[in-house]
């Protein structure tokens, strides 16, 4: 990576030398204020000081060619994070196994619909507990079911199970929305969408705060959008400029904060978010995870982010999936509701409201022409 140091007497010309040098991609490392005595020592005054840096591309390498007879020598260590997530992977696949020689059991009726359900990614446990009833029901009843019939008691348990979570839009009565999530997962373009929404059909003054200052691509980004709903962007660098930003766009209705795109796997990336943003205000916050992520990857985002109050998930990127079952199965296991889900990039038709008939429906799309 290269480094380099630069200093301006603001923000802004500091972000156009960096910009000048290493273009949009640069990521910006440190930044602080600091005071350069004056005339004897008089007349401090104050310039900002950031160091940026810029990812070259690694030049590409022929991979090395080893004899037959020579075997090649791995790496095996593992740390103690991987250790834990391989034995819960282990556990799982023990569990899955246990229930799959339960479907066994199940009459070849039922098999269409239990393999639809596991191709859309459903938990192997409520795959089983959904065969089971209707096993049961059948034998009750002693009769086959219809395809409708299992569809409908289908749509009745899962209903059933999520019938506690909550669903549905942010209704815009706190005034700050947290909009928290790894990188990569569309977060300024879903709060894009929101934003234009709060304006456009509920009548909100908004405001915007970016907190993701790593990548300069990503404040153009929400600036642009700004821009289109007239509305004001504060940056904040820190946890003071955090608390300017606030006082500036006290008269707002509505503020959106756009947090930083990070590998929120890592521990300590979720500690900074905890410094530099105010939880204490009157605020919700919302969880973005993207379908096309890895449910573990997804797990143990959320698992990171439990020492918030996540108010509920919103679902990126359901256009460029063909499986929603982990929707479910994060919900259930986390027990939290879900706010909308988009399907797309355009800005603001691209999202919809969560509603547990709709999703159901969405799951269940194509099992029997459902």
């Amino acid at each position: 990576m290269k480094m380099k140091k630069y200093t301006a007497e603001t923000m802004v010309e500091v972000m156009k030398k960096v910009r000048a040098d290493f273009g949009d991609d640069a990521i910006i490392l440190s930044s602080t204020v600091v005071k350069t005595k004056g005339f004897l020592g008089f007349f401090k005054k104050k310039s900002v000081e950031v160091v940026a840096g810029f990812d070259e591309p690694a030049p590409k390498m022929e991979e090395p060619v080893f004899p037959i007879s020579s075997p090649r020598i791995e790496n095996v260590d593992r740390t103690s994070g991987e250790l834990k997530e391989e034995m819960n992977e282990l556990k799982k696949m023990l569990k899955d196994m246990q229930q799959l020689a339960r479907q066994s059991r199940f009459p070849d009726e039922l098999k269409p619909l239990l393999a639809h359900l596991d191709k859309q990614g459903l938990s192997t446990s409520s795959i089983t507990q959904i065969g089971e009833e209707i096993y049961n029901r059948m034998k009750a009843e002693k009769k086959d079911f219809t395809q409708q019939e299992q569809l409908l008691i289908t749509k009745e348990l899962l209903k059933k199970e999520m019938e506690d979570l909550p669903f549905g839009g942010i209704s815009f009565n706190k005034k700050y929305i947290n909009v928290l999530g790894p990188t990569g997962v569309g977060k300024t373009t879903t709060i894009a969408k929101i934003a234009a929404r709060a304006l456009l059909e509920n009548k909100k003054k908004i405001g915007f705060i970016t907190t993701d200052t790593y990548r300069i691509a990503a404040i153009e980004q929400l600036r642009t959008y700004a821009n289109l709903l007239q509305a004001p962007v504060e940056v904040a660098y820190n946890s003071q400029d955090f608390k300017n930003a606030i006082d500036k766009l006290a008269d707002r209705d509505v503020i959106f904060i756009d947090t930083a795109g990070r590998n929120y796997k890592e521990v300590k990336f979720v500690e900074d978010l905890s410094k530099l943003i105010d939880f204490s205000l009157d605020m919700e916050s919302y969880l973005v995870l993207s379908l096309t992520s890895k449910e573990q990857d997804m797990k143990v985002i959320v698992e990171q982010f439990n020492q918030f109050a996540v108010e509920k998930f919103i679902f990126t990127k359901m256009d460029e999936t063909s499986s929603i079952g982990p929707m479910f199965n994060l919900m259930k296991d986390h027990n939290i509701g879900t706010a909308y889900y988009t399907d797309g990039q355009e800005v603001p038709e691209d999202i919809t409201e969560a509603d547990s008939s709709k999703l159901i429906s969405l799951l269940l799309k194509g099992a029997y022409d459902a």
